[in-house]
């Protein structure tokens, strides 16, 4: 089930931010542990910040998934990106692979994430974005979770084949998981040679020339007849960040890699293609979720 497009517009397209610093990217986790994060120099808010004002000079609106960390620590900035008009949602807390948790523990994180975003920006959160997408078959349980701590969709899911992450034969397209009671928003991937191939963003909008991104974004957009998802991080437009001699070459080239070329190929981007939040690209299939909730409850109150 895809979105409709908006009456007079171009389909939007799905923009999002994943909100946290460049020492909590997961390639840094050994140069950088956890606890040492609050000893370290935050660029994290004046990085968001370069994000926000591009967006508003382009006038275009997007999601923005939080860590409950970043939160605690700079609720002026959360309080910005709502005032701005973007949906707020939750990274989760410590930026921890779901893997890494037992069910327990990400419950934990994940209410721990939410009440601080909600506390520091005063609307609901409903949606979520697993650290390095990190939901995939093997952590199936934890959609159930998400469910019961008041989430309404999940955008974890990268149906490719990487080192770090993805889930190549896991659907392409959004699907409901938890008994229909929560929506999986994969991220955007297009054929090529029986092959899903990255588009979402990340490392990839970097690397690859953008002539080559744009490209697959409309293909996806005219082959599959769905909204692309896009998403970037603060330390992407941050080329002063402090270099660390990581010990994998091939991680280090993926993190540095044009970085001082990511906000100008950002705004091109901005203006070939209409944006907007998560929730509003996806507002036909979570109201087809609230219909259904709203159904079951009166289901259950006549029986009582």
């Amino acid at each position: 089930m895809s979105t409709a497009p908006r009456l007079g517009k171009p389909r939007a397209h799905a923009l999002s931010v994943d909100v946290e610093d460049y020492f909590q990217v997961q390639v840094m986790a050994e140069a950088f542990p956890r606890s040492d994060w609050d000893s370290l120099p935050r660029r994290v808010e004046a990085s968001t910040e370069r994000l926000l004002d591009l967006f508003a000079r382009a006038g275009q609106r997007g999601t923005f998934f939080t860590l409950g960390w970043v939160a605690e620590r700079h609720p002026q900035l959360i309080r910005r990106i709502v005032n701005a008009g973007h949906e707020l949602a939750s990274h989760g807390y410590f930026h921890q692979q779901v893997h890494t948790l037992s069910p327990a523990e990400f419950r934990a994180d994940l209410i721990r994430a939410k009440g601080l975003l909600e506390d520091a920006g005063g609307v609901a959160v409903i949606g979520y974005r697993a650290p390095t997408f990190s939901i995939n078959p093997r952590t199936e349980w934890a959609y159930p979770i998400l469910a019961e701590t008041g989430h309404r969709y999940s955008s974890s899911l990268y149906p490719v084949k990487h080192d770090l992450y993805g889930a190549p034969h896991a659907p392409r397209f959004a699907h409901l998981v938890a008994d229909g009671r929560l929506w999986e928003f994969p991220m955007t991937t297009v054929r090529r040679g029986g092959h899903n191939m990255p588009a979402a963003g990340g490392g990839y909008f970097r690397l690859l020339p953008y002539w080559l991104y744009r490209a697959n974004l409309r293909r996806f957009a005219a082959d599959d007849d769905a909204p692309g998802i896009f998403y970037i991080h603060p330390w992407e437009v941050d080329p002063g960040q402090p270099r660390v001699a990581l010990p994998k070459r091939l991680s280090r080239f993926r993190h540095y890699v044009n970085l001082a070329q990511t906000e100008p190929r950002l705004e091109r981007l901005l203006r070939d293609f209409s944006w907007e939040r998560m929730d509003e690209v996806f507002a036909a299939e979570l109201a087809q979720t609230d219909q259904a909730a709203t159904a079951q409850g009166a289901e259950a109150a006549l029986h009582h």
